[in-house]
């Protein structure tokens, strides 16, 4: 009789807090019994009863008495071989059970239940993982392969050897695939891990809902019990000092814990502006590495495993010859827009039932071919340059002649002309006001030393690819 009444009651308490509230704390909760005045419930964990304790107790005490039952009190039981409670070997001599108790204030001198350790943070919804983005699906290439075997080694769940693993690159080269392989890797590999996979932006919200709701220590205890910690896009937390020092405390704690930490941002932690000193030293004391811009080979690479993916979808399309090439030749800042280029014209294709040809590609992708053609400008090579080669703006557009400058220049002014529409002349005023013909002489100077010079070959390939990417 009385599962019955708790089964309805379930259904007003989850209209009544909302289905994230009840999916988390409500629905583990498994009626035993009622006995003089008190309702004793079965939960997963310690931490749970507590919790289910402190904040959803007199909602559930009003909800029994409301439906006809005289309750006092609750009662939380705490199985201790609970199929929740990770296989460890426990700190103190196992208990047949725990117990917390709501409604009524603990007898004089019994401690309050405190949450252990080593309960699974089950508390906490993890952000959605993406079932495509695995190691599997996950194309390697020269740009990518570093922080690929990164990743793969942090997914082992071995012993932690780099903390905290940060991987930073553009918008679209693989960070989030990256970060979603380990957390699905893990889980498969190391069921008994307990992985947190969240974004910087949820990872301050719930910082700021601890601080309104006055349960800090709650929040505290939630994140730092993890095994695993992963934040994506940690780059969202610059500037935001309260969430950045909360953040700070729990890297601390992750890592004297040996507890492994991965990060992704948007460019290398010490680039980030307005993130702390502190924070950034921290991100910088593991291994850090950068996911390049995606070269010509990977982006195709990356296509011939669409298209074999697509295959199941889509039997009788078939793609003709260049028109992958095309695409990779053509879309080349971001993997995401490349990738749905590809599904659009499947798509388009399988509708209007047409072949995959050159045509078709045009026709159906132009405004997306419109907008890869990145205009790519004379001061934006100038400060590429002076970059690659560590000198000052200044000495590549001023009048030092030092082979130290020199060389660098007329390699700005040789890829200026190749990659861009100046004039000679329009060219030569960008660099100090200089004569065409000074132009003229770096080009022809650069043009000759690819043929003799590998360094000077390789250094203008490099930034011809940096710059088009």
């Amino acid at each position: 009789m009385m599962q019955e009444k708790w089964g309805q009651l379930r259904q007003r308490l989850l209209k009544t807090i909302g289905q994230n509230n009840f999916t988390t704390w409500i629905e583990p909760l498994e009626f035993s019994e009622l006995q003089d005045g008190v309702a004793t419930f079965h939960v997963p964990t310690n931490f749970m009863g507590n919790y289910v304790s402190q904040n959803f107790a007199d909602l559930i005490l009003h909800e029994l008495n409301m439906s006809g039952e005289q309750v006092q009190r609750l009662s939380f039981k705490v199985a201790a071989n609970s199929p929740m409670r990770p296989a460890r070997a426990p700190e103190r001599p196992a208990e047949p059970y725990a117990e917390l108790t709501a409604g009524a204030p603990a007898a004089a001198g019994t401690p309050a239940p405190v949450p252990s350790s080593a309960d699974p943070v089950e508390s906490l919804q993890a952000a959605p993982l993406d079932p495509r983005f695995t190691f599997d699906s996950f194309v390697v290439g020269k740009p990518n392969e570093l922080a690929h075997a990164a990743a793969r080694r942090v997914a082992e769940g071995g012993p932690v050897t780099f903390n905290p693993l940060v991987l930073y690159g553009g918008v679209g080269l693989g960070k989030t695939h990256l970060m979603h392989a380990i957390a699905w890797e893990l889980k498969t590999q190391r069921p008994d891990l307990n992985v947190l996979y969240l974004s910087a932006e949820q990872f301050m919200y719930r910082f700021v809902q601890a601080l309104r709701e006055r349960k800090m220590m709650d929040f505290k205890h939630l994140f730092r019990s993890v095994d695993v910690l992963m934040v994506d896009d940690v780059q969202f937390i610059a500037g935001k000092d309260s969430t950045q020092e909360e953040f700070f405390h729990t890297f601390n704690a992750l890592v004297d814990q040996n507890k492994q930490i991965i990060i992704s941002a948007d460019r290398a932690p010490g680039e980030i502006k307005d993130l702390e000193d502190r924070v950034k030293s921290r991100l910088q004391c593991g291994l850090v590495v950068d996911l390049h811009p995606t070269d010509y080979e990977l982006r195709l690479g990356i296509l011939q495993s669409k298209v074999e993916q697509y295959r199941t979808t889509y039997p009788d399309l078939e793609v003709n010859a260049g028109v992958l090439e095309f695409l990779a030749q053509r879309i080349s800042t971001n993997v995401r827009v490349l990738e749905g280029a590809l599904t659009r014209l499947f798509a388009f294709a399988s509708l209007v039932g047409r072949e995959i040809d050159m045509d078709l590609t045009q026709d159906c992708l132009a405004d997306v071919l419109r907008a890869s053609e990145r205009k790519i400008t004379v001061e934006e090579i100038q400060r590429k340059v002076s970059d690659y080669y560590n000198i000052r703006l200044s000495d590549i557009i001023g009048p030092k002649r030092l082979r130290s400058y020199a060389r660098p220049r007329q390699v700005a002014m040789y890829l200026s002309k190749q990659l861009t529409s100046r004039s000679l002349p329009e060219i030569g005023r960008r660099f100090g006001g200089r004569d065409h013909t000074t132009v003229m002489h770096g080009v022809k100077r650069i043009e000759e030393l690819k043929l003799t010079d590998g360094q000077i070959a390789e250094d203008v390939e490099m930034l011809r690819r940096s710059l088009e990417a």
